[in-house]
């Protein structure tokens, strides 16, 4: 029993891998084809995450755990690391070249499917024995659920919630036998850690499903519940050092746009439990058809309990009604309705289904009344269905062949049953069967979703030579710390500084700093996302004020020309607040005029000629013939970036606007001016920078009095001489009086300490837990000796 209860999970995880790689081949998508498999976050965000985390496993990035100096110009990194790259999953990308990334995030996201499959195999045969074979196609089901093959397999974090949903349900079944007092708090850790989002639903879904257990066994000893909550606490706290800088970071980052909830058509919610369908704003709820017999029949199941029946059949439905009504969908979601899909907690859904279908076979193989009552759900869905508009051509064709194939399958099993010596070969072809109606549904849905997404989100290409190309060429022109390398801002990504290297300001991420989206914008800076994917910015100001000496632009590396270290002092005095004027914020943190700014829209011959449109969607150019500016700003969405129209060669040329006119200004940029201001800051810098992974030290020139400015933002977590870093028109300050021969600045990521301090207690109670436990195993009287041994041991007369 245990080789095949080995066996189970093994089988799962190969029926997932297959049906993915199959899907992705079928639809000749990457690694098996041409078209494009990073869209949207999956190439924005996770690829360069993971590309970064190469870079750290590998001693070659700039920066560390704590602090990237990378992105946005300085930016923290613990709570990325716990929000993208929690996973342990994700370590596994330092066993690929750098240059196959793509092919490491995608052998992430497969195993992770897998695993997914393989734990829900483990929790389901824990719960109830049953057929092995069974509980492995009903496994893979969950692990190539709707949401994880067309939603979740573009955001891989959320893969993790996949994990953690029959992990933590295997925890509860610890919880209710009085078993693994150790395991269990390390397992949602471990849940926690990876993905504290996704984990958060899937703990939620867990402690249900753990009711309805109890309730089905009418266990309401209170000893239960009180081991559930200190487990689920305790794992908490040991995730605490990870947890509290992640939460803090989402405190600190620019709030995302406010979206209202929608709940969606249940013709729609039909469709989408089917094959083949796709929509981004309803819940991906597809599992296999036989998984959605199986879990139909279960009412008219007569061998199991009425009173279980009833109390699964009641919860499956307040849970698919829970996602529709918006107090419970905030509840579902942390209180926040999520920007992109609005049903990310659709992979409970799958997992109680899979919980469902495996009650019912597990008190034996449904009989011809339940399969019928199986058939009439299904019927009874696909009809609900008709009116949707999500149904495409392929969906009930696959419908019809995984129905007829899991009946099928069905019949086999208890034909052999019936036979007067037991027929072992029936049960192999219904297991044969019945994976494969699972595999070719799921891998026709993948497929079909390979090739909608690519029509209906933004796609990138995948790396390959161009971007080596590039990342060679920036590593070439490299000379951190002594000036900064700007991947440039014709960007291919949203974090192109982690995916190609250099140090820019272009940064993308769920805890992009409130603080430098709001400084970026005063300087000219342009965004997409809301404000939280923010581009670089191409400004010869900008560059020489953060120290840009080097940047991507027109196919090449480009130099920029002198620039202002990244440690400067300027004069004693207040420190700047920036206002409404983009070009006299660039002035105010360079500390000298170099725009003018014309009330006509004409700058002098020679000058620059830059425009700040940050509402504006459409074409600039400068005069009739000059080249052509792109500018996107769609506010709030989007904010268009402060824009070089060239240099005035004739006088009187106008900036000529094409697109939806809104307001706009021109300033005049004198190159001289900025060379002159950009050589006095440079004569009074300190005469040495060095920076580490989590901050900076400066030798000072002797008696130097003013500020002490890093042109890095001033993030929460700075401290400079022992106390809060100051701020200098948004970037990190610290006054000196000429006493100081030198300035260390040190950057810990709020929550840290207490963080630590909160995985410290964690693990101190965890002990006292083990302790007590252990204290009331060796008080609890010894079972008494049964009493035919008794009888053995008395002495006879």
């Amino acid at each position: 029993m245990k080789i095949r209860s080995h066996r189970a999970p093994a089988l799962a995880a190969l029926l997932t891998a297959l049906a993915v790689c199959a899907g992705d081949a079928v639809a000749r998508t990457f690694p098996f084809g041409p078209h494009r498999r990073g869209v949207n976050d999956l190439a924005n965000q996770f690829v360069p995450y993971h590309a970064r985390l190469w870079d750290l496993l590998h001693g070659r990035t700039d920066g560390g755990l704590l602090l990237n100096w990378q992105s946005g110009w300085g930016t923290a990194f613990l709570p990325d690391l716990g929000t993208y790259l929690g996973s342990p999953f994700a370590l596994l990308v330092a066993l690929f070249a750098r240059e196959d990334i793509e092919y490491a995030v995608y052998t992430v996201t497969v195993l992770k499917m897998a695993a997914a499959s393989a734990a829900m195999v483990v929790t389901l045969l824990r719960m109830r024995p049953g057929p092995w074979w069974a509980a492995a196609v009903l496994g893979a089901s969950y692990g190539l659920c709707g949401w994880a093959v067309i939603e979740a397999t573009y955001n891989p974090m959320w893969l993790d919630g996949l994990i953690a949903f029959p992990l933590l349900c295997l925890v509860g079944e610890w919880v209710r036998e009085g078993r693994r007092p150790l395991l269990g708090p390390v397992v949602v850790a471990l849940c926690w850690a990876a993905n504290f989002y996704t984990a958060y639903m899937a703990t939620l879904g867990a402690a249900l499903v753990l009711l309805v257990r109890l309730a089905a066994a009418r266990e309401w000893s209170p000893r239960v519940p009180v081991r559930a909550v200190v487990t689920v606490s305790l794992g908490i706290g040991l995730a605490a050092p990870v947890l509290v800088p992640v939460f803090l970071g989402s405190r600190h980052a620019y709030p995302a746009l406010p979206r209202e909830f929608l709940p969606a058509g249940w013709t729609d919610v039909s469709a989408r439990l089917l094959p083949a369908t796709y929509s981004f704003t309803t819940p991906a709820a597809f599992l296999g058809t036989g998984t959605l017999l199986l879990a139909g029949a279960l009412l008219l199941h007569q061998e199991v309990p009425r009173r279980e029946r009833l109390l699964w059949a009641g919860f499956t439905a307040a849970v698919a009604v829970s996602f529709q009504w918006e107090p419970t969908h905030l509840l579902w979601h942390v209180f926040a309705t999520p920007n992109g899909s609005p049903y990310r907690q659709t992979f409970v859904l799958s997992g109680v289904l899979v919980v469902v279908a495996w009650t019912g076979l597990s008190y034996g193989w449904p009989g011809r009344r339940a399969l019928l009552g199986g058939a009439g759900v299904v019927a009874a869905v696909a009809a609900g269905a008709a009116g949707s508009d999500l149904v495409t051509v392929w969906t009930y064709p696959l419908l019809a062949v995984g129905l007829a194939g899991a009946c099928g399958a069905l019949w086999l099993v208890r034909r052999g049953l019936r036979a007067e010596r037991r027929a072992p070969r029936y049960e192999v072809v219904a297991a044969v069967l019945l994976a494969g109606v699972l595999v070719g549904q799921a891998a026709a849905t993948t497929a079909y979703t390979d090739r909608e997404r690519l029509g209906r989100l933004d796609d990138y290409p995948a790396y390959g030579a161009e971007h080596e190309r590039r990342r060679e060429a920036l590593a070439e022109a490299d000379g951190w710390p002594a000036y900064r390398t700007d991947s440039g801002r014709e960007q291919i990504t949203g974090n192109e500084p982690m995916l190609l290297g250099g140090q820019g300001a272009a940064y993308y991420s769920s805890h992009t700093p409130a603080v430098l989206t709001t400084t970026l914008a005063a300087l000219g800076g342009g965004w997409t996302s809301g404000g939280r994917n923010l581009q670089s910015l191409d400004n010869p100001v900008t560059d020489a004020v953060f120290g840009v000496g080097a940047r991507w632009r027109d196919d090449r590396v480009v130099r920029t020309g002198p620039v202002v270290p990244l440690v400067s002092v300027r004069p004693e005095g207040k420190a700047p607040r920036l206002g409404i004027s983009a070009y006299r914020n660039q002035e105010r943190l360079l500390g000298a005029r170099v725009y003018d700014l014309p009330s006509d829209g004409v700058c002098a011959v020679g000058r620059e000629v830059f425009l700040w449109a940050p509402q504006f969607r459409g074409t600039a150019r400068l005069g009739a013939d000059g080249e052509v500016a792109k500018l996107t700003g769609d506010m709030p969405r989007r904010r268009a970036a402060m824009t070089s129209l060239g240099v005035q060669r004739v006088a009187g040329a106008r900036p000529v606007l094409e697109g939806e006119r809104l307001w706009h200004r021109v300033g005049c940029l004198d190159h001289r001016r900025l060379t002159t201001a950009v050589a006095a800051l440079r004569a009074a810098a300190p005469t040495s920078v060095r920076v580490t992974g989590s901050g900076i030290r400066a030798e000072l020139r002797p008696g130097t009095r003013g500020t002490v400015v890093l042109a890095a933002p001033r993030i929460a977590g700075w401290t400079c001489e022992g106390r809060p870093a100051e701020t200098y028109g948004g970037l990190v300050a610290v006054r000196v009086d000429g006493s100081q021969a030198s300035v260390s600045c040190v950057f810990r990521p709020p929550g840290l300490r207490a963080g630590l301090g909160g995985g410290l207690v964690a693990a101190g109670g965890l002990a006292v837990w083990l302790w007590v436990l252990g204290r009331r195993r060796s008080w609890a009287p010894a079972p008494e000796a049964p009493v035919r041994g008794r009888q053995e041991l008395t002495p006879t007369a």
